[in-house]
């Protein structure tokens, strides 16, 4: 539909508005031709920096000689100065000559393109926008004996940007974006490069926006090795997605397959990893110094093949652990935690919190001091001191469960004796000592140690 206008920039809408002013030789008038919606969008999203690149596909209808394009980003977070636009067919006959800001308006650019044809052309828009965000978060389910877990990988993908992103391609990037300014800064200047109003000028010759334009084509462009992962939709009912991943340097990509609907002021939850059953380690920790008088649950597992995994790093975020409780699949909540970026074949421990039904209690059962030494004056220069400790292990779990015990001896030389079952013993550096015992279900030991310390002359 066509229509006459006195003035375009009345025509400004909310969001991103693209329009088509065609200037034709043999009219002095200006026609408005309102564009069809996006071919296609694809946001790909950095979880380190408030950073969004999209590239939208749309077909313009240009006439020979002169077209102008109007673009508007009111009431968007859209970086007016990060705007591009390459034809994706006859570009030997379309020439951008350039895109201007009018004066004493805001949120609107024109560019000017050339053409020797008149028709259909696509071409594709690319600008960066704030706004848009994304965050990891993981499920895992223990077995009933707790030496696997089922893990699920989701991301929380968040829309204030003020546009809304349609049938959109969305690609999560994990890694580090040095930008040298905010692009929510740049977005909500009144006019773009900080200009007065009553001058026009052309995007030209901002290094700022083309440092980042250029490494983010770089992460775009990079020569990368793909690997599959199949994840689960969040209705279980549905069939899986699948997650193409790539390594791009320091940069790591994560594309989700097919396309998502992100409104303005929404969120959305999109499939990441997994499921994978994992085989871990729990283990239970005491250090009064360290963790004061309970015991410190642990989950630990490595990001490599033989635990099922290894094909890509594993962003940070939050982990809820989950136990089958019954044979109906009822869960019981083990605890959370939270974890840095694991690359692969890294280790991770993850603190599951304090826990209840696993109990150590050390006992000072005897102390004495002895083997006194004396200088040339008579007085004491050297003695041992001799504390005899009990320590008492309770599971009241249904499983079995192994159990770390670490105490700190001050002193500089000493010796240590174990009596009883202690599992299995070993100095850990100068002044710590470790106990590492396994107990079934339901069940205690004791045992005990004598450490004697050495003190002043006698530990010479």
């Amino acid at each position: 539909m066509r229509r006459k206008i006195g003035s375009p920039i009345s025509m400004i809408r909310r969001g991103c508005c693209l329009v088509l002013l065609l200037i034709l030789p043999v009219q002095a008038k200006m026609d408005l031709v309102t564009l069809p919606k996006r071919d296609g969008v694809q946001v790909t999203i950095y979880n380190s920096a408030d950073l969004t690149l999209v590239r939208e596909t749309r077909e313009l209808t240009l006439q020979k000689g002169i077209n102008r394009l109007q673009f508007s980003w009111a009431n968007t977070l859209i970086d007016p100065t990060s705007l591009e636009m390459l034809p994706k067919a006859h570009a030997d006959k379309l020439a951008i000559e350039d895109l201007t800001y009018p004066p004493r308006t805001q949120n609107l650019g024109i560019w000017t393109i050339k053409s020797q044809v008149s028709g259909k052309v696509p071409v594709e828009i690319t600008y960066l926008t704030s706004g848009l965000d994304w965050r990891a978060f993981y499920m895992g389910t223990l077995s009933g004996d707790e030496k696997t877990m089922r893990l699920e990988g989701y991301v929380r993908v968040g829309n204030r940007s003020g546009e809304d992103y349609e049938d959109a391609q969305v690609r999560l990037i994990v890694g580090q974006v040095h930008l040298l300014d905010q692009i929510a800064e740049l977005a909500q200047r009144q006019y773009p490069y900080g200009a007065p109003a009553g001058f026009g000028f052309r995007a030209k010759g901002d290094s700022d926006v083309r440092e980042r334009k250029d490494e983010m084509n770089k992460v775009e462009e990079a020569e990368v090795s793909a690997v599959s992962g199949y994840m689960m939709l969040t209705d279980a009912a549905a069939a899986p997605k699948e997650i193409i991943k790539e390594g791009l340097s320091e940069y790591f990509l994560y594309t989700i397959e097919g396309k998502e609907t992100i409104p303005n002021e929404w969120a959305k939850r999109l499939p990441s990893l997994g499921p994978f059953d994992v085989p871990v380690v729990n283990l239970y920790k005491y250090e009064e110094e360290q963790y004061g008088a309970g015991v410190v649950r642990f989950l630990s597992f490595t990001n490599d093949e033989a635990h099922k995994l290894g094909q890509t790093p594993i962003p940070d975020g939050m982990l809820r652990v989950f136990r089958t409780a019954d044979e109906v699949g009822h869960l019981s909540y083990e605890g959370q935690s939270e974890f840095k970026y694991i690359p692969v074949n890294e280790k991770v421990e993850l603190n599951l919190g304090g826990v209840e039904n696993v109990v150590v209690t050390p006992t000072l059962m005897n102390f004495k001091t002895e083997n006194f030494t004396f200088d040339s004056d008579r007085n004491v220069s050297g003695w041992d001191e001799v504390k005899t400790f009990k320590i008492e292990v309770k599971n009241t779990r249904p499983v079995a469960v192994k159990v770390e015990i670490q105490r700190n001896i001050p002193g500089v030389k000493w010796d240590l004796n174990p009596d009883g079952d202690c599992g299995l013993y070993e100095k850990v550096d100068l002044d710590t000592v470790k106990f590492t015992l396994e107990l079934p279900p339901r069940s205690q030991k004791e045992f005990k140690y004598t450490v004697r310390e050495y003190q002043g002359k006698r530990a010479e």
